[in-house]
């Protein structure tokens, strides 16, 4: 189960998607009055407060669907006598993953309107990580049809 190249991938993947817990996604700064907004997976928050900064805004849905991937990607390497399933849990995965990107870019301009300056934010490296996530889902569902595909051509020698 392990041993397999996909089983491998979506482990990877399930790391890549909990380390979008604990990295910055986002972040933007004033160089004037060195303000710096911060998005991270539970929060969009200033990092220095000044008078008038407004409260954090909580970004819990980046969280809950990086972790909800995480989790279905350790299920589905368990799964190895259903493929189906796997692709299947495959799917559901890359759904997740292309939601996690979306609340990101999604939270990113709801960042950019609160510090309003001239100067763009900057992508972290908890945004790039469930791009790499997406890549692993897409290499690991390529193996498991692979796996079906020579288990069905086993049968037909039978």
């Amino acid at each position: 189960m392990i041993q397999r190249i996909q089983s491998v991938f979506l482990l990877l993947l399930a790391l890549a998607m909990l380390s979008v817990l604990v990295l910055p996604i986002w972040s933007k700064t004033d160089p004037l009055t060195g303000q710096e907004v911060v998005l991270s997976a539970y929060k969009l928050a200033f990092t220095n407060l000044q008078a008038g900064s407004p409260a954090p805004t909580p970004t819990y849905l980046i969280a809950i669907l990086a972790l909800v991937s995480a989790a279905v990607a350790v299920y589905e390497i368990f799964q190895f006598k259903n493929r189906f399933r796997q692709l299947k849990l495959g799917l559901v995965n890359f759904l997740l993953i292309v939601a996690t990107i979306g609340a990101g870019f999604y939270y990113s301009g709801v960042g950019e309107q609160l510090l309003n300056i001239k100067i763009p934010g900057e992508f972290e490296a908890g945004f790039y990580l469930p791009t790499l996530a997406l890549l692993l889902n897409v290499l690991a569902n390529r193996f498991i049809r692979r796996d079906e595909q020579l288990v069905r051509s086993m049968d037909r020698l039978r």
